[in-house]
């Protein structure tokens, strides 16, 4: 194809979604410790689950009231990318609900997210003081100067330091979103010419690779990604990246694959997907077919037909949203 379909269709990386627990704790988990906000929510008894939205904005934005026509608009419109925390009613109250956070063998897939900070040892010590339990402390392991921390379901949250030229007043921005995958050559050319993402960064090491991606407005001057000012150029971008890492020799193996966090016999359920907000979902799905692209659910089917869902090569599912959209409760 001469242009990428996200490209021609003016896509947007607007969320990323998992399942949480309790939504009493996870919601003000997130507004607290890293200054996000609640910008829209869903409730749907019928089905019986509920969807929080929340946003890291640059300080001084101003915000419509969730649950209002206002912020409904504004979340399906936005330019920045949203967490989506779904909660499925009943298991705040089940002792026994556990996520898969994809971090644990035999069932890992999705990895993380990440915030951003000017300094991650100072940051830490204030989330370690106000309760925050971590899977790694920046000078434990290998990799100094990097965290992880566990948000209240388990799901890791990697903290790492901004350029050295920062000059942000916000402590933290949300900066990545982090997938194994099987075979680069198929995932590259996925998110790259299906997606219309651009490869901003990509690191080699002796049993794994890492691959960056981001949607850059138009104008912005893209360094090689494989030099040393593609590592620094990462961190001054406000908006997140999609982080691929490629263990070596996964691609060799015709009965390996990741779990993508929606199937109950792989580990059970946690992440969700990653979605895009698109400026026509009847033709670029159209375009999405002929080129290829597996469906799990196309516009027409079921009951919202502002939404669809692809795989990637992985078999994560992909949201894809009418831009502008309003859902039916």
């Amino acid at each position: 194809m001469s242009v990428p379909i996200g490209q021609k269709y003016n896509f947007s990386w607007q969320q990323t979604m998992y399942r949480i627990k309790d939504p009493k704790v996870s919601v003000p988990f997130y507004e607290q410790h890293f200054g996000m906000k609640l910008i829209h929510k869903y409730d749907f008894p019928a089905d019986k689950f509920s969807l929080y939205f929340l946003e890291r904005p640059r300080e001084g934005t101003s915000l419509p009231t969730p649950g209002t026509p206002e912020s409904e608009q504004y979340l399906w419109t936005m330019g920045g990318t949203c967490l989506e925390l779904t909660h499925n009613y009943g298991t705040e109250n089940d002792d026994s609900y556990r996520v898969n956070n994809g971090n644990v063998e035999p069932h890992r897939g999705f990895g993380h997210i990440a915030f951003n900070c000017r300094d991650v040892y100072k940051s830490c010590e204030t989330l370690e003081k106000n309760g925050v339990k971590f899977q790694k402390k920046p000078d434990e392991g290998r990799m100094k100067g990097l965290a992880f921390a566990l948000d209240p379901d388990g799901y890791w949250i990697e903290i790492v330091k901004r350029a050295d030229d920062d000059t942000w007043q916000e402590e933290f921005n949300l900066s990545q979103t982090m997938l194994r995958i099987k075979d680069p050559k198929l995932s590259l050319p996925f998110y790259s010419n299906i997606l219309g993402m651009t490869l901003v960064r990509e690191l080699h090491m002796s049993d794994f690779s890492l691959y960056f991606f981001a949607h850059i407005p138009k104008g912005v001057e893209v360094p090689d990604p494989k030099s040393d000012a593609a590592r620094e150029f990462g961190k001054t971008l406000w908006q997140p990246v999609v982080e691929l890492t490629h263990n070596h020799g996964t691609e060799n193996d015709p009965n390996f694959s990741y779990a993508n966090g929606n199937d109950e016999t792989r580990g059970g359920r946690g992440y969700g997907h990653i979605g895009f907000l698109v400026d026509d979902l009847g033709g670029c799905c159209g375009e999405m077919e002929r080129e290829g692209v597996k469906f799990r659910k196309r516009p027409e089917d079921g009951k919202m037909r502002e939404i669809a869902f692809i795989y990637d090569p992985d078999g994560y599912s992909i949201e894809l949203i009418q831009r502008g959209c309003t859902i039916k409760v």
